[in-house]
């Protein structure tokens, strides 16, 4: 049997759903889907938090995870770790945020202490070891303890450089300083030999960032002289000469393509392997506040696994979207203290979730899609 509905019965039904869309709203597909931060039980606080920093002034909310994080790392158990400037380390395991002193940390060497500023760079090796870099040497965590390892260990130089800190797929820790790279040696650390050993190939360099390609192969990026490959048996040296934006490299990254991107004193620069040829300067891009950057003096680069890459500067963060061409002012996001984040970022992280972490000069933040917010000790997180 048919059924007919009269023009008022589509008449009501029509204003029914006029009357849901008003309530919900319209869906604006164009707009940045904002993540749900899942509220977590606020943690029981364990030693003492960093004292604030005076510089150039301090904040007033002694409520921070710490005002300046220098960097920001997740270990295999899901333990998130923080270095605050002024203090050693800070882990937080969702159940409690525990502050280490500057005894604990370390922990057979005193005379570290005095002079100790703050962490630069976090690592795991495959033994479940946490290393961190500082500027008075390596410390290696073994879920009990902190060792500290320093000239008497075979350091030559124990400031240890930004993000200078890499566990090779072999299993190999690499330590970069302001006077040249070292390797862990595991044997002679267990029967009481110099514990690190002098790359030779890279005696010399100041090294602010370590990382292994996706081909094995790893990179060092210096203060003065650009960057190095060795790919296991030779050292490649890429300078300005060679097409690089400057031979200041403070930071590197890969992106899913094979592309590198190295943070110059001025913008960053991509380098495409694939399309270098000697000293075919084809194979290099530049990119700045001409083209869409927020701030000319970058600090930092990071490579979201969704191909997103964020770059901090002084003023500014910027997020750039590598799909979309480089003439489009679309493919940048410059993000100021009014979206949220203070303006002097340290670090960024992302975690296993793949949540986005940023340390920078008033705290810890998240982002949740369109602004910043700020993870303070009692969250949230």
């Amino acid at each position: 049997m048919k059924k007919y509905y009269s023009c008022n019965s589509i008449y009501f039904l029509f204003l029914v759903g006029l009357f849901i869309n008003f309530c919900q709203g319209q869906i604006n597909t164009s707009a940045p889907k904002e993540k749900y931060i899942a509220p977590k039980q606020s943690p029981k606080i364990i030693g003492t938090p960093p004292s604030l920093v005076p510089n150039p002034t301090p904040t007033n909310d002694p409520s921070l995870v710490s005002q300046y994080i220098r960097t920001i790392f997740q270990d295999s158990k899901g333990n998130y770790w923080f270095g605050p400037a002024g203090q050693s380390v800070a882990r937080y395991d969702e159940k409690t945020l525990q502050y280490y002193s500057r005894t604990e940390f370390f922990h057979g060497n005193s005379k570290a202490d005095p002079n100790f500023n703050s962490v630069h760079a976090i690592a795991e090796d495959k033994k479940g070891n946490i290393w961190f870099g500082t500027d008075c040497g390596a410390v290696k965590y073994d879920g009990k303890t902190f060792r500290s390892y320093t000239e008497e260990d075979g350091l030559r130089n124990i400031t240890v450089g930004r993000k200078s800190i890499l566990v090779d797929k072999n299993g190999t820790v690499w330590v970069g300083t302001s006077g040249g790279v070292f390797r862990f040696n595991p044997s002679a650390d267990n029967t009481g030999g110099k514990s690190f050993l002098p790359f030779d190939l890279l005696s010399t360099i100041k090294v602010k960032d370590i990382m292994e390609d996706k081909t094995g192969n790893i990179w060092f990026a210096s203060q003065d002289n650009g960057v190095f490959r060795y790919d296991g048996k030779t050292i490649e040296n890429i300078m300005e000469k060679e097409g690089l934006g400057d031979n200041y490299a403070g930071g590197m990254a890969q992106d899913k393509t094979g592309n590198f991107w190295f943070t110059m004193k001025d913008g960053i620069c991509r380098y495409d392997p694939s399309a270098s040829t000697g000293t075919d300067t084809k194979a290099f891009t530049s990119i700045t506040t001409k083209d869409g950057l927020g701030g000319s003096e970058v600090w930092g680069i990071y490579i979201e696994k969704s191909g997103i890459i964020w770059i901090t500067s002084r003023g500014s963060t910027t997020r750039y979207d590598p799909s979309i061409d480089i003439s489009n002012p679309k493919a940048f996001t410059v993000f100021t203290e009014k979206d949220g984040i203070n303006c002097c970022v340290q670090s960024m992280y992302q975690d296993k979730a793949g949540n986005m972490w940023w340390g920078a000069g008033a705290g810890l933040y998240r982002f949740d899609g369109k602004r910043f917010y700020q993870v303070k000790q009692n969250g949230p997180w």
